[in-house]
């Protein structure tokens, strides 16, 4: 008999209240892979430290200014930050949630994450250039980045209807 995979998947996409400005996305098939027992719910941001809501943030080169394209693995290496559009440094709740990410992953033998997608945390194909001006870059958010190093295949919501899961 065949296990089925079990996913990490954005809290937020479960339609837990867990994104910054404290709403969700709520995907019904993502919602009901969680009902049949195949999910692990994680919003890495939370789990980092940071409260709901929270201010928005986005990812910026290492001297405070947008860059592109910029990533969660220049984060990871310390060649870029995590700053809110206040100007405050949340790099390391975000690196700290992007290890938990990990931590699940790893423990649960996770070969698969579905996160929301352009977050600065969980998006992996593209994410905000950092100027809060809602451009965005080719990039990857710090937990996606943190995730894919160690071969967890991230997917976006959309992405994740389109592959055959079962």
């Amino acid at each position: 008999m065949t296990v089925p995979e079990i996913y990490l998947v954005s809290a937020c996409l479960l339609g837990m209240h867990t994104t910054y400005d404290d709403s969700s996305h709520p995907q019904p098939h993502l919602i009901e892979l969680a009902a049949r027992g195949r999910v692990v719910p994680l919003c890495p941001e939370v789990a980092g430290g940071l409260p709901t809501p929270r201010p928005p943030a986005e990812i910026v080169g290492g001297d405070g200014r947008a860059v592109s394209p910029s990533n969660g693995g220049a984060v990871l290496d310390g060649q870029a930050r995590v700053l809110t559009r206040d100007g405050d440094d949340v790099s390391a709740a975000f690196v700290a949630g992007a290890q938990v990410a990990l931590e699940m992953a790893q423990r649960f033998g996770i070969k698969t994450a579905i996160m929301q997608a352009r977050s600065p945390s969980c998006g992996h194909c593209q994410i905000h250039d950092g100027s809060f001006g809602g451009r965005l870059v080719d990039g990857q958010g710090v937990a996606a980045a943190l995730l894919t190093r160690h071969g967890v295949r991230v997917l976006s919501p959309n992405e994740f209807q389109e592959w055959d899961a079962d």
